[in-house]
């Protein structure tokens, strides 16, 4: 990787983007459609800034306990503090984590990525949401990252309504769609409702 690193770097030259890093990622076996998502992910900027926020935060308090969105925050600040600007990273603590938690992964098989891709964001939004409510029943020892870098709508009432919970990976990847239902050919009754899915930025 080494030479294929230094020919990128040349054939990029001046137009290397500042302060950006180009690292692959050590395939084990059978988790090339877990490096594509991670990859995706990474050049996703606006999430990779937010993550790498909560890291920080969460560092500036000690170790946190260990899931996958410590481990993938831990794998993107070792991209991002690369002193080079091409190489190789083995996502060695990400892959066993993954497969720690979800039998599904530990297999030999390949894997669908979009399946992983909405494991793994689902799986991210129920971690910062339990930290969420962490917050709210003792705020005074919650870390900053639970304050400061997920974003979320605090449940605010309105209306007698709770608000619900948005946590930056909602606003990176959460869109909603008004699908429009006919209940016969001829019917002038049509329903509309607002529906929610995630799905990785064009």
């Amino acid at each position: 990787m080494g030479a294929t690193g230094s020919k990128l770097e040349k054939a990029l030259g001046d137009q290397f983007p500042e302060g950006e890093r180009y690292f692959g990622l050590e395939n084990f076996g059978n988790t090339c459609y877990c490096n594509s998502v991670l990859q995706a992910l990474y050049f996703c900027v606006p999430f990779r800034e937010q993550l790498l926020e909560y890291y920080g935060n969460n560092k500036s308090i000690g170790d946190p306990e260990e899931n996958l969105l410590t481990c993938l925050a831990d794998l993107f600040s070792q991209i991002s503090s690369q002193k080079k600007k091409t190489g190789v990273i083995a996502p060695k603590r990400f892959v066993q984590r993954l497969k720690k938690q979800n039998e599904l992964f530990r297999s030999y098989m390949h894997q669908d990525a979009h399946e992983f891709l909405n494991f793994l964001l689902n799986e991210l939004v129920d971690i910062l949401e339990k930290e969420a409510q962490a917050a709210k029943t003792d705020p005074d020892t919650s870390p900053p990252s639970e304050k400061v870098a997920n974003g979320f709508k605090n449940g605010h009432v309105n209306g007698g309504q709770k608000e619900p919970l948005v946590t930056w990976v909602h606003k990176n990847f959460q869109r909603e769609y008004s699908p429009t239902r006919q209940d016969a050919c001829n019917s002038e009754t049509a329903t509309a409702r607002d529906e929610t899915f995630f799905r990785l930025e064009p």
